[in-house]
């Protein structure tokens, strides 16, 4: 729970972290595995936290584009938001932070990320880097930094919020502090970060210079 610390602010993934969207994704990536051939049970987990275009590209399929496979799969994506909703508290949490001390960061596009958060129900926050933001998506670190960066504070003074192991290398490249989100885990996260299974665990403070810090609410995961 980082006792005692501070930061100048919380970079949020959306996917597993704000949202569970985890049917949506994979409903169409499983479909789109079936048809190339892939094996479903095998591939799935390997499409959290990363781009659409890097899952696809790093399979090397013969043949296959991946930005124009990417791209028909985020339409398809973006036409099954049934079963979206927000990771318990997230909504609450984001509304009392100030405005400007925290990001969305996604390796989602904006289009799709924004759609998701409307339908959750997640406030659009001032800052929000989308799979477009990047040339690098996760486990690179260039989203986390353009995040801290648009919010006028470094990466290593952020605490970001993540689920999957690309998001967490990422922020650790980053220099980041980690806060792992649990509720989409079917099996909690070895990780060496503090850990959390939703946003009714915890509360904010806020110090004199807008520094925010974490408080238990009830007992953490």
């Amino acid at each position: 729970m980082y006792p005692g610390k501070t930061f100048a602010a919380f970079l949020f993934d959306m996917d597993g972290t704000l949202i569970n969207s985890i049917a949506s994704a994979e409903r169409v990536w499983g479909d789109w595995a079936r048809r190339h051939g892939l094996d479903v049970a095998t591939f799935l987990p390997t499409i959290h936290g990363v781009r659409a275009i890097e899952t696809i590209g790093n399979l090397a399929l013969p043949g296959v584009d991946a930005a124009h496979e990417a791209d028909l799969l985020l339409k398809a994506e973006a036409d099954d938001l049934d079963g979206i909703v927000q990771i318990a508290g997230a909504v609450a949490f984001l509304k009392a932070l100030p405005p400007e001390r925290w990001a969305i960061v996604t390796s989602a596009p904006r289009s799709l990320a924004l759609a998701r958060m409307k339908v959750a129900g997640i406030p659009v926050p001032a800052v929000l880097i989308a799979a477009e933001d990047v040339s690098r998506g996760k486990p690179a670190p260039d989203c986390f930094q353009l995040g801290a960066k648009r919010l006028g504070v470094e990466a290593r003074d952020c605490l970001v919020f993540e689920d999957a192991p690309a998001g967490i290398a990422a922020a650790e490249a980053a220099g980041a502090s980690v806060m792992v989100i649990n509720a989409t885990h079917q099996h909690v996260l070895q990780t060496p970060h503090a850990a959390i299974s939703d946003y009714d665990t915890v509360g904010i403070t806020v110090d004199e210079q807008g520094w925010l810090a974490l408080e238990p609410q009830r007992d953490a995961a």
